[in-house]
């Protein structure tokens, strides 16, 4: 069996595969990052009833695996570079040849696999640490699972300005809904709710249209969606509202288990 693992700056995931394919999944917090992976391989290791003996190569990547300096436990410890990881696994997810591949962390990479060759295109610091550090500056909250819940009854009329707001006129091919300003629109008093939204529109709207732009760049139309954020169904949501604009041709897309994304690309990138 192959692990492969993702060293995050908070978190780390795991995977297990077996002749190419998923065989478990785990993800665990640790102050530090040999901390986490070994903490990690260990509480796999009990979850799917396995021996070390079982196991015969790693693939780390992520931040933390910059702190990985010689095999874990004696076994074979290879290092994937994190964006060929994050193009690979996108890619496995869903079965797609040529797409552009977001990772949604603390920040937010972006690549393109193009048929196995892949490119970093950029990114951007906006991601969960910033719902996380705006959580805790605007609402004295920095739960990340407490702001996502309180933006279920919220409502953007209350935070963002709409292109309504500011003009009469139609202005080019944008619908009146569209948003004009971020947070621009703050004379209606908003609620706790009302903010976690707006923090959370803002974070998926940012990445949306970079991520846009970037697949516009390399004439693609396929926007896979990954990392800790992907699962979230408010983020979503913000980005299908992007497609129903019709301003753009792109796809999005939300796998199974895209959360683990880089560390099934880990895993899969060593098979090679």
């Amino acid at each position: 069996m192959i692990l492969g693992i993702d060293i995050g700056g908070s978190t780390t995931d795991i995977v297990g595969f077996q002749d190419e394919k998923m065989t478990g999944n785990l993800t665990v917090e640790a102050s530090d990052p040999l901390t986490s992976a070994t903490g990690a391989l260990g509480s796999f290791l009990e979850k799917e009833d396995l021996n070390l003996n079982d196991i015969h190569q790693i693939a780390v990547t992520g931040v933390g695996s910059s702190f990985v300096k010689r095999d874990l436990f004696g076994i074979k410890t290879i290092k994937v570079p994190e964006f060929q990881a994050i193009g690979a696994g996108g890619a496995y997810l869903t079965g797609l040849k040529r797409a552009v591949i977001v990772s949604m962390g603390t920040g937010t990479a972006i690549v393109f696999n193009d048929n196995g060759s892949i490119t970093h295109l950029g990114g951007t610091g906006v991601g969960g640490g910033t719902i996380v550090g705006l959580g805790n500056a605007i609402l004295n909250s920095s739960d990340y699972q407490d702001i996502v819940d309180m933006a279920d009854a919220g409502s953007l009329q209350n935070v963002d300005l709409r292109v309504k707001d500011i003009s009469l006129d139609q202005i080019g091919d944008l619908k009146p809904d569209i948003t004009a300003s971020n947070f621009g629109k703050l004379n209606n008093k908003p609620s706790r709710s009302d903010y976690s939204l707006g923090i959370i529109n803002l974070v998926f709207q940012t990445v949306g249209m970079l991520s846009v732009f970037a697949a516009q760049i390399r004439d693609c139309q396929e926007i896979v969606i990954t990392g800790k954020l992907s699962s979230m169904t408010i983020g979503q949501e913000v980005l299908k509202k992007l497609k129903k604009t019709k301003l753009f041709s792109v796809d999005f897309y939300f796998p199974d288990k895209a959360e683990y994304s880089t560390a099934i690309g880990a895993a899969i990138s060593s098979l090679d």
